[in-house]
């Protein structure tokens, strides 16, 4: 059985600070598992189709946002989906997310990925060459940062002098990691390192089994054990979107909706959670306020976990 979570507010007009904590601990009092986030940092003047996504024009940060509900929640589990590793420190991102880990009482997941927009990557000052032998080092620093009493780390692209790094994160021996990205480097990463992956929001549904398959093969080359994996899809919900045979995956009526994230376990998907910041209606600067919490507040109810 999919377990479901939700998207908190941070794209567009509904991302204010009482819609987030309203969103938030409404999803907990209806049962969903999680609450996710992702990053953008910048829109270019000039976007190509994919970097000028209406719903990329106004982000609040991921890690923020999450604090920010943080102590509105008790049981709900808060997550990263995901936080670009190359534009922070391995330092910079272990201190945060054991803050926040520890401030949420052991209930963060670590999204991470490398992203893909070189504009970003230009005015965050990171190389886009060598990234993903820069990932593999990233990984390996930050679970050192996050277990080790005294971190010592000297890599080809990662200094960490003999130090002491506290606090440690709540979880032991870390917050999970999951990995995003559909290259096959990127999958083979999420098996060899990580707690799990993390599908995009343009990931095609009838072929995450293809992803779920590339990370478990990678887990078990490395001696892992693949049931421990997670893999977590994110789902761009559009209710009231299209009908019938021409019906896009998450679209449609909220019967449509629920059998499309019913039917995620055949494609091996553990969890997934409905994020409306994808819908322009919603997760546009430009929608009407009111018309975006009233679509959020139905959604919500609808799609609650029986």
């Amino acid at each position: 059985m999919v377990q479901i979570g939700f998207g908190l507010p941070v794209s567009g007009v509904w991302a204010t600070p009482d819609a987030q904590v309203h969103v938030a601990r409404k999803a907990e009092a209806l049962g969903y598992r999680s609450l996710w986030t992702f990053q953008r940092l910048l829109v270019p003047a000039e976007p190509d189709a994919r970097a000028g996504a209406e719903v990329y024009r106004s982000v609040l940060d991921p890690v923020v946002s999450l604090a920010h509900v943080a102590g509105w929640t008790e049981r709900v589990r808060l997550g990263l989906a995901v936080v670009n590793m190359p534009f922070v420190s391995p330092i910079l991102l272990a201190k945060q997310a054991a803050s926040l880990d520890i401030l949420a009482r052991g209930r963060l997941d670590v999204g991470l990925g490398i992203g893909w927009s070189r504009e970003e990557y230009a005015a965050a000052g990171a190389p886009y060459e060598d990234r993903g032998e820069r990932a593999d080092e990233y990984l390996r620093v930050l679970r050192a940062l996050w277990t080790d009493d005294v971190v010592e780390f000297r890599g080809r692209f990662y200094q960490v002098p003999p130090s002491r790094v506290a606090p440690k994160p709540a979880q032991t021996p870390s917050p999970p990691v999951l990995l995003g990205g559909a290259a096959p480097g990127a999958l083979r990463r999420a098996g060899r390192f990580a707690d799990g992956w993390i599908s995009a929001s343009l990931a095609d549904p009838a072929r995450l089994h293809e992803a779920v398959a590339a990370v478990t093969e990678a887990a078990r080359e490395a001696g892992r054990d693949p049931s421990r994996l997670r893999f977590v899809a994110r789902c761009p919900v559009r209710p009231g979107r299209g009908a019938g045979a021409t019906r896009a995956p998450y679209n449609g009526s909220y019967d449509d909706i629920r059998a499309d994230l019913e039917g995620l376990a055949r494609q091996g998907i553990t969890e997934a959670f409905v994020d409306l910041n994808w819908d322009p209606s919603i997760g546009s600067p430009d929608a009407d306020p009111d018309t975006a919490m009233r679509r959020a507040e139905e959604t919500l109810e609808a799609l609650a976990p029986s």
